[in-house]
């Protein structure tokens, strides 16, 4: 006696899709890893890290710095209305607080660093004059503020550039 022969079991078209797609999903996904999106907060590393007082300086954040007080050298040249979008800005010349340290960094470094020392000086700076009050976004909250004045903008500019100045001296001093 011969046994029966049977037939393989064939998939519906609608099945053998799916399952060319989730083999093509796995594929992709044990492929090497793609690079992390550049503007996750992930690339940052530990947010609480920024805000960590005294971090180490280097010579590019008193040259962010001092060319960050050059293009706020006048009233003529401020944007006192912040939307943190600096395209706008350099088009017409003038330059929210948010917009010279972004032009600054990204002259200085060749891109702009969000969390780079000179530009957290200037946030601790910004939280000492305004005496803790809580802002969302430091740089550009201050900067709009309707009792900032480009005098305070340039104070806070010169009270970080100091801090710096001193932990790159020698004797820190």
């Amino acid at each position: 006696m011969n046994p029966a022969r049977q037939e393989p079991k064939t998939l519906s078209p609608a099945l053998q899709a799916l399952l060319l797609v989730a083999a093509a999903f796995l594929t992709a996904a044990c492929a090497s890893s793609p690079d992390p999106d550049p503007n996750a907060r992930e690339r940052f590393g530990d947010p609480a890290a920024y805000e960590v007082r005294g971090r180490d300086v280097t010579v590019a954040d008193e040259k962010i710095l001092l060319r960050a007080i050059d293009l706020l050298a006048s009233e003529s040249v401020w944007n006192r209305s912040d939307d943190r979008v600096c395209a706008d800005d350099e088009s017409a010349g003038k330059r929210s607080l948010f917009c010279a340290l972004n032009t600054a960094s990204i002259e200085v470094l060749g891109s702009y660093d969000h969390r780079r020392v000179a530009l957290q000086e200037v946030r601790f700076a910004i939280e000492e004059a305004t005496r803790g009050k809580e802002l969302e976004h430091r740089l550009m909250d201050f900067n709009n503020n309707p009792q900032t004045q480009l005098s305070d903008i340039r104070s806070v500019l010169a009270v970080a550039l100091s801090r710096v100045k001193m932990r790159l001296s020698p004797t820190g001093k």
